[in-house]
């Protein structure tokens, strides 16, 4: 007995496996449907030039420390139409924005005192969706992502600066010549009306000296009299 007990045992686990890899064929219809929604990022007019992973970091004033934003990718997004470019930084996992402003000119992002795979910058941030004074602490895997990163930034607000000192520079052309025009214009004037006066005493001293011959024509009749 003692040796058909686990010869028994083993007949019905098998014969339970076979029934549990049996294919009944039974199809679950899904309680409920899920239908696919188009999601809208506000980055489908840009094109990323830079995109690297990093774990972002920002300086609490009032704690007087720094403060980890979140992890995730930092990308630097250029418009189609306007050429802008701006910073933006989600969170890998629920893709919140930590980090979102334009590179402007003047901005310049320098190295981390002590740590080469970190660099700051201060920017004015509507990550929160209202504007703020905000000094980063970025943090990058390597050495090179870090370069990589500083020099496209700094690249950007120079090309900007420059941008913006071609766009004064047409300005105050544009500016010089209307007031050029406009002098032209008030200098023409004096001119005109000095042709206008001299016109108006030829015409005044013409008609003068027809006046005395239009009276000389009607005394010479009086004087001649009658005939006899």
């Amino acid at each position: 007995m003692a040796t058909n007990e686990p010869e028994h045992e083993h007949r019905d686990e098998e014969e339970a496996a076979a029934n549990e890899d049996e294919d009944t064929g039974a199809q679950v219809a899904p309680i409920v449907r899920l239908e696919e929604v188009a999601v809208t990022t506000g980055e489908e007019d840009e094109d990323a030039v830079l995109d690297l992973k990093s774990k972002l970091y920002r300086f609490d004033k009032d704690a007087n420390q720094w403060k980890e934003r979140g992890a995730g990718t930092v990308k630097l997004l250029k418009h189609k139409n306007t050429g802008k470019i701006r910073l933006v930084m989600r969170q890998s996992k629920t893709l919140k924005i930590c980090a979102n402003h334009f590179v402007k000119p003047g901005m310049t992002v320098q190295e981390h005192v002590g740590n080469e795979k970190s660099c700051v910058w201060h920017a004015r941030d509507f990550a929160d969706g209202e504007l703020k004074d905000e000094l980063f602490c970025i943090r990058f895997a390597s050495i090179e992502n870090c370069k990589a990163f500083m020099q496209k930034f700094n690249e950007v607000a120079e090309s900007e600066e420059k941008k913006e000192e071609s766009k004064d520079a047409s300005d105050t052309a544009g500016l010089l010549e209307k007031l050029t025009v406009e002098e032209t214009k008030t200098e023409e004037k004096p001119v005109e009306k000095a042709v206008e006066k001299v016109k108006t005493e030829v015409e005044a001293d013409e008609k003068k000296n027809s006046e005395p011959e239009k009276a000389d024509d009607k005394k010479k009749p009086e004087e001649a009299g009658p005939s006899t």
